[in-house]
């Protein structure tokens, strides 16, 4: 009876001791999960991997012209031109993740179209975090005002006629307006030769002054110069017409079988960075696009507001980096 009696006692204690042990355990875990809320204490840098002047800088600037009502940072956009954006884009994949440096134009043809074609340096994927996305911007076809061309079918006709190559102003390599240019040679059966620049502003520059036959822009780029009677529209690229532009008819509509959707602009932050980091950007720039000086400045460049956060944004780039790898596959550019 005593032996009975002293294990009973020897069993309670285990028992007492390991229900403490647990409870412990579960006050710890609940400490260790607590998320700690970020707030950025010092200047955040935006990367934009293209030239002063183009949709995605002026995109940029937008966004730092209200980003103080939002955060108590400062932002400081840094251009980074090179390698059709590949260069930006390796920058801030390779920095550090703790929240102070971002990259404006996650999406555009060097993340979703150029990876497709030939080796890059980086994995839009593996090595950025989408934080974001503000815009997709169609792409309009040009040419300068004094041009003999009226319509992308005149531009054909003549390529077919004249069996001679058309030269095509774009802003990157493998970016949405190379894309255009190249699908339009594929889809009629014409020599299009693109020739790449450091981005937007310079394209359209060597366009107005007469160096190219045609080339292409986003709305934000051109209407001033489409404005100014220095270039004109003659084709859309998107299978709908553009509200900016809705005077000018899209591709389809001109016999040419050919559409693309544009250029994404997004927002990444290096891989690796917290969660709680990037929930606090994707706040800052819903905010941002709900901003009513936001949104007037992009109806004055002529771009549209088109956000989502990480999650739904990352699914969609994984969708698009698809569809674009199918076009590319359907146009032989891979083969290039």
């Amino acid at each position: 009876m005593f032996q009975k009696g002293k294990w009973k006692v020897v069993v309670s204690v285990l028992l007492v001791l390991s229900l403490v042990a647990v409870l412990a355990g579960c006050g710890k875990t609940e400490k260790k999960e607590a998320p700690k809320a970020f707030k950025p204490e010092k200047p955040i840098t935006m990367v934009v991997p293209m030239a002063a002047g183009g949709s995605t800088d002026m995109l940029a600037r937008a966004v730092e012209k209200v980003w103080s009502k939002y955060s108590p940072q400062p932002l400081q956009i840094v251009n980074k031109p090179g390698g059709g954006g590949i260069e930006g884009s390796v920058f801030v994949s390779r920095a550090k993740p703790d929240g102070y440096t971002l990259i404006m134009g996650y999406g555009s043809g060097h993340d979703l179209v150029m990876p497709h074609i030939q080796k890059v340096e980086y994995d839009p994927f593996r090595d950025l975090t989408p934080v974001a996305r503000l815009s997709i911007h169609t792409v309009a076809v040009l040419v300068p005002e004094n041009s003999q061309f009226k319509s992308v079918k005149d531009v054909i006709d003549w390529a077919k006629k004249e069996n001679k190559p058309v030269t095509a102003s774009v802003s990157v390599k493998a970016g949405a307006v190379d894309l255009v240019m190249r699908g339009i040679g594929k889809a009629a059966n014409i020599n299009v030769t693109p020739i790449p620049h450091a981005g937007g502003a310079q394209s359209i520059t060597s366009l107005v002054g007469g160096q190219m036959m045609i080339g292409g822009g986003h709305p934000a780029e051109v209407i001033s110069q489409i404005k100014a009677n220095r270039v004109r529209a003659i084709g859309i690229a998107t299978p709908e017409r553009d509200p900016a532009m809705p005077d000018v008819p899209t591709l389809r509509e001109q016999g040419i079988n050919f559409h693309t959707w544009g250029s994404v602009k997004g927002v990444a932050a290096p891989k690796g960075t917290p969660k709680e980091i990037v929930d606090y950007y994707a706040d800052v720039l819903k905010k941002v696009a709900e901003d009513p000086d936001f949104k007037k400045a992009m109806a004055d460049m002529y771009q549209p507001i088109m956000y989502q956060g990480p999650e739904e944004f990352g699914k969609f780039m994984h969708q698009a980096s698809d569809d674009y790898a199918k076009l590319v596959k359907e146009l032989g550019l891979d083969k290039q």
